[in-house]
């Protein structure tokens, strides 16, 4: 699986942006799809997911949940991340990743960076205040 982030820039805060990621290979439907970031100086965390094949079952850490939304379009080779009333805190890399999905899976799963077996390259987003 071949993942591309992109979407990225610099914002003002309150802005909105939508990243996307577009992938290429077989069997999609047999991962999730998740989003991560990484901001400076800090840890790469989890931001949303999403079942690839369902184009549901989507998942949110709770602090974004209400603020960002993650689909998938029609042709199932797109992901966004919606992302609304950006702030500076937002700032960081974002990237997306394919872990496979097993039959039974939790947020726990989801949010855990070393079941991603694929990675984008990373889109940068910036929020000036």
């Amino acid at each position: 699986v071949q993942l591309q982030a992109s979407g990225g820039g610099s914002v003002q805060a309150g802005d909105s942006l939508r990243l996307s990621c577009a992938a290429s290979g077989r069997a999609l439907d047999r991962y999730v799809l998740g989003w991560f970031r990484q901001a400076p100086g800090k840890q790469r965390e989890f931001v949303a997911a999403i079942d690839w094949w369902s184009g549901h079952g989507t998942y949110y850490t709770d602090s974004e949940r209400g603020r960002i939304a993650v689909s998938r379009d029609e042709g199932g080779n797109t992901v966004y991340l919606q992302m609304n009333s950006l702030q500076p805190e937002d700032t960081a890399v974002y990237y997306c990743a394919a872990a496979t999905k097993p039959r039974y899976y939790s947020a726990t799963y989801l949010a855990t960076q070393r079941h991603y077996n694929y990675w984008g390259q990373g889109t940068q987003v910036t929020v000036s205040s």
